[in-house]
């Protein structure tokens, strides 16, 4: 084994810039060196990117971060030498720093550290080893069987068990049957799917074809959006290197089994999250959600049973197979079995995707992973589960993180997406925003969530620009409450989850946006005056020349004043001011 250089180019190391990182390394390594250079896809540690490991012929690690093109020398010189001193000039963070060492990876177990665009190093790893086991071995009920031991539920977000809905597909009559990817991951802030799919495609191909199996289905579909580009790119060489090499298509491994895959990539639509919308597009037609029941293992793609579960789900699979489901059932709850993929942004110091087994609480997370929140600043709030879930409080940081828990809070497990807030975070802003998102997402098919959230959105925009009324939160409330009821899809029924939380938890911001036309984080423009104190000012006239719509006069050496019939309350002389001038009520 000789040295080794892997380059992240998962979506958020090439944003960091590690095209560039590799290409700089390339041109610096010498081909009688020994030295191999490859890729890999995201680790996780998004806030560490570009990142460049560098193992030994032993295979101790050398992890070297947010690298730059002028690290290249260094790097190159210290694997072709064996003298790691030289690394010294390169930012160094050992594996098992406090990010990555607190977590347990079972869906993540390849992401970053095998090359995604290679089958040879999938193999390398266990790959397709629990498909031969499957295939040669176990009868379609022992996979499904073993699932259930596992207690695996949908990693999409309602968190149904995966046993049960394969083993209904199985169970529907028809010898046509087929098998869908949800991979069209559509809540802010979440990419955990993405991910999966960019660094370790062949383990999505793999844990498809053992569900693919199971319930006897001869073709399954990747439905994943095109707004991931990478992503299908790598899956569809995965999708080309299993075919070629006999793991994908007719008699897989030499037996009775056939089944083949295909990507469709969707428009960008965040209600084909929902999987009857998700099969009316696959179909050709406008994605808008069906009448349940009858659900899709007995109606779903072209009216034939289908099985759908979302990329995480199936990332677990191939584990399950090969360690056994009481190895998964044993981590986490009584309720919620295995690990969870989370991607944690906001404002956090150490933002990527962190995998712990249920059980773990929210401040674990957030304040023992993640590293708390940056900047010196207080948490305020997590929005866990996307547009569909809920902002839960500091009070609530104890929470144990499982489907029931979450759901008592208001929130939900949703895909796995968790937005981190501080105190300059307006809470009716945030709930504003989602349920603009929301509101633009429906499918408009049903009345309650097409004008409702219509509805919903224009108190709230009434309210963050001072316009409240006394009354606005409890027609909120009763307009919440008749969306849930009256949508005919997940993403109408869950559209109000926002607003009901920051009322339920936050409901003096409400009241001070209705009745003081103030806002406590001082982030809703409408409600913010801006004026300069002539203590401090130096008459520098720096915010003068930056104000974009002359709202400051005055002269050289002497306070200057800023306008309020002008001033558009955009903040570039809060931004500008060194002299900490500038006051915001």
């Amino acid at each position: 084994m000789s040295v080794r250089i892997v380059v992240g180019e998962g979506s958020c190391g090439l944003a960091a810039g590690a095209a560039a990182v590799y290409d700089a390394i390339k041109e610096k390594l010498s081909p009688e060196s020994g030295a191999k250079l490859s890729i890999t896809g995201c680790v996780g540690a998004c806030f560490l990117e570009p990142i460049v490991d560098v193992y030994e012929e032993s295979g101790a690690l050398h992890r070297c971060v947010r690298v730059t093109p002028k690290d290249a020398e260094n790097i190159v010189s210290a694997a072709e030498s064996g003298d790691w001193s030289k690394l010294s000039g390169v930012a160094i963070a050992p594996e098992d720093e406090g990010f990555l060492s607190k977590q347990t990876r079972i869906a993540l177990r390849h992401c970053g550290v095998i090359d995604p665009e290679s089958i040879d190093d999938y193999l390398a790893h266990e790959g397709y080893q629990a498909l031969e086991k499957v295939l040669k071995t176990m009868s379609p009920e022992d996979v499904i069987a073993v699932v259930k031991t596992s207690g695996l539920a949908g990693r999409g977000g309602a968190g149904f068990p995966t046993w049960f809905k394969w083993n209904a597909a199985r169970q529907s009559p028809g010898t046509e049957k087929y098998l869908i990817c949800n991979a069209d991951e559509g809540d802010p802030g979440a990419f955990m799917d993405r991910a999966v799919i960019e660094s370790d495609p062949h383990n999505l191909i793999e844990g498809m074809l053992i569900g693919a199996y199971a319930i006897g289905a001869g073709e399954a579909v990747v439905y994943v959006r095109a707004e991931y580009p990478l992503a299908i790119v790598r899956l569809t060489e995965a999708l080309r290197q299993a075919r070629e090499r006999g793991y994908l298509g007719k008699n897989i491994l030499g037996t009775d089994f056939s089944c083949d895959i295909r990507i469709k990539a969707g428009a960008g639509a965040f209600v084909c999250g929902e999987e009857t919308a998700l099969i009316e597009s696959l179909e050709g037609s406008r994605g808008m959600p069906r009448l349940k029941p009858p659900f899709p293992a007995a109606e779903g793609y072209w009216h034939k049973p289908s099985n759908i579960n979302n990329v995480e789900t199936y990332a677990n699979v191939s584990w399950i197979i090969l360690s056994g489901g009481e190895a998964f059932a044993a981590m986490g709850t009584e309720n919620s079995k295995g690990t969870k993929v989370f991607a944690v942004t906001g404002k956090v110091k150490r933002g990527g995707l962190v995998e712990i087994p249920m059980g773990k609480t929210l401040r674990d997370v957030i304040f023992d992973i993640a590293g708390g929140i940056r900047d010196g600043r207080r948490f305020k709030a997590v929005q866990l589960g996307g547009p569909s879930g809920g902002c839960v409080p500091e009070s609530l940081l104890d929470t144990v993180i499982d489907y029931k828990s979450l759901q008592a809070t208001g929130a939900i497990m949703g895909s796995g997406g968790m937005v981190v807030m501080d105190e300059s975070t307006c809470m009716v802003g945030i709930a504003k925003f989602f349920l603009d998102f929301t509101t633009k997402e429906s499918c408009g098919k049903c009345v309650h969530c097409r004008i409702g959230t219509k509805r919903l959105g224009e108190i709230l925009t009434r309210i963050v620009n001072g316009e409240g009324r006394e009354g606005d939160i409890e027609l909120l409330e009763e307009l919440c409450v008749s969306v849930k009821d009256g949508a005919l899809c997940g993403l109408g029924q869950t559209a109000p989850n926002p607003v009901l939380s920051t009322i339920r938890y936050f409901r003096n911001e409400y009241e001070a946006h209705i009745r003081d036309k103030k806002c406590p984080a001082k982030a809703c423009p409408a409600l913010l005056t801006y004026a300069i104190d002539p203590e401090k000012c130096v008459g520098c006239s720096a915010c003068s020349k930056k104000c974009p719509v002359k709202a400051i006069s005055g002269e050289i050496k002497k306070p200057f004043k800023i306008d309020p019939d002008k001033c558009i309350r955009c903040g570039m002389c809060l931004n500008t001011c060194r002299f900490g001038a500038v006051n915001v009520d």
